[in-house]
């Protein structure tokens, strides 16, 4: 079932990277290891920046190419679903990685083919 657009994707990214970097503070992350507090306001930064640099018409510069910023979404939920384990969180700090590791890539993989081309 494939049904995510590239113009989808593009409105989901902002407000997802914008998440990324509050939702750590109003839940309190960070009590099982700090870096749980860290990591996601430093993707939601990058994810940030790499919206604004993508080819989609939500791009300010569009450098990045719609295919890489999907790989860099592929590996930022690979690394949200491993970084509990590998980094030992607990309780909130461990849901909420796992929540949005498989989150992010439940939504590349309903990508639709189409949507991956290197048209706007």
């Amino acid at each position: 079932m494939k049904f995510v657009t590239k113009r989808i994707h593009a409105y989901l990214d902002y407000p997802v990277a914008v998440a990324l970097m509050a939702l750590p503070f109003v839940l309190g992350l960070g009590r099982s290891h700090t870096f749980a507090l860290q990591l996601s306001v430093a993707t939601g930064v990058a994810a940030f920046v790499l919206t604004l640099l993508t080819d989609h018409h939500l791009g300010v510069m569009r450098v990045i190419p719609y295919r890489v910023h999907l790989i860099v979404d592929a590996l930022v939920g690979a690394t949200f679903v491993l970084a509990p384990f590998v980094l030992s969180f607990k309780g909130l700090d461990t849901y909420y990685y796992l929540i949005n590791g498989v989150a992010v890539l439940a939504v590349v993989s309903m990508h639709k083919p189409e949507a991956v081309s290197s048209k706007s």
